[in-house]
């Protein structure tokens, strides 16, 4: 193979979104849990003498309004947000691929009952239900991986269920039947894997949204609670100094739109390499 051919055939399988997209979250992964070892500063200590100090050599993305190093913060802040975004598919994704299953293999009623609950819980606004399931939960991520499980299931399950009803008619499928192997085994072993690479890759998405979801509720008082380093937090502490200290909103903002670009070229890659389809 020559090395234009070899390029080539890099560049249509998606091979350099994956790249890129595993060095992003890979270097964050690191970097949160080496926050101890790489953060200059304790990112909860305050100092009111140097308070909203621009970023300087000392301070690299400057102070906020409580003296507090922003890059500490921003460094510590990757811990939460990546459990956030990882801890917080977790639920959906297994309560979606079970129910989606169960209704892609189970039958017309089974389908049925499976598919009028579906269509309940996508008659309300996804991000409505959320911040009201959390505003009465409480705030913090316990409240927000509740309400994940309870309305964050529904992509996973449509996606697995579509899977599921092409598949049951698929050839190995119905030799597994002839041979006399109990359903059980026929989803878990020979549908599942092939059902399942979608809903990965979905979830590869997913967690951009989550990620994006719980710093909004952080924004609006109903995530993480101060003086937590979070960064959707550290945004609403410094939207009343945008005009002054225009850095303790800008780095959390980068480092937001930084992560959710690696979970994107990590889900486009994975999607060209395993040939799901958008």
């Amino acid at each position: 193979m020559t090395a234009h051919a070899w390029r080539s055939g890099f560049l249509r399988g998606g091979s350099v979104a994956l790249l890129a997209g595993t060095v992003i979250v890979l270097s964050l992964v690191l970097i949160a849990f080496a926050a101890p070892l790489v953060a200059p500063y304790d990112p909860l200590a305050q100092d009111v003498e140097r308070a909203l100090l621009p970023p300087t050599f000392t301070h690299p993305m400057g102070t906020d309004n409580f003296g507090r190093d922003v890059l500490s913060r921003v460094i510590w802040g990757a811990r939460i947000n990546l459990a956030m975004g990882v801890i917080g598919v977790i639920a959906p994704f297994f309560i979606g691929c079970a129910l989606g299953l169960v209704a892609g293999y189970g039958g017309r009623v089974v389908d049925t009952v499976i598919m009028r609950i579906l269509d309940v819980a996508i008659a309300f606004p996804f991000l409505v239900l959320v911040i009201a399931i959390v505003a009465v939960a409480g705030a913090g991520l316990a409240s927000l991986f509740l309400a994940l499980a309870l309305v964050g299931w529904v992509s996973y399950a449509r996606i697995i269920r579509k899977e599921t009803l092409v598949l049951k008619h698929a050839d190995f499928v119905q030799a597994a039947l002839g041979l006399g192997f109990r359903r059980t085994r026929i989803l878990a072993r020979h549908i599942l894997p092939n059902a399942i690479v979608p809903a990965l890759v979905f979830a590869m998405s997913d967690i951009v949204l989550i990620i994006l979801l719980g710093s909004s509720l952080s924004y609006l008082g109903l995530g993480i609670a101060p003086p937590t380093a979070e960064w959707g937090l550290m945004i609403a502490e410094g939207q009343n100094f945008i005009a002054t200290a225009w850095w303790i909103c800008l780095f959390p903002g980068l480092a937001i739109a930084f992560l959710a670009l690696g979970f994107m070229l990590l889900a486009d890659g994975l999607a060209a390499h395993l040939g799901v389809k958008e």
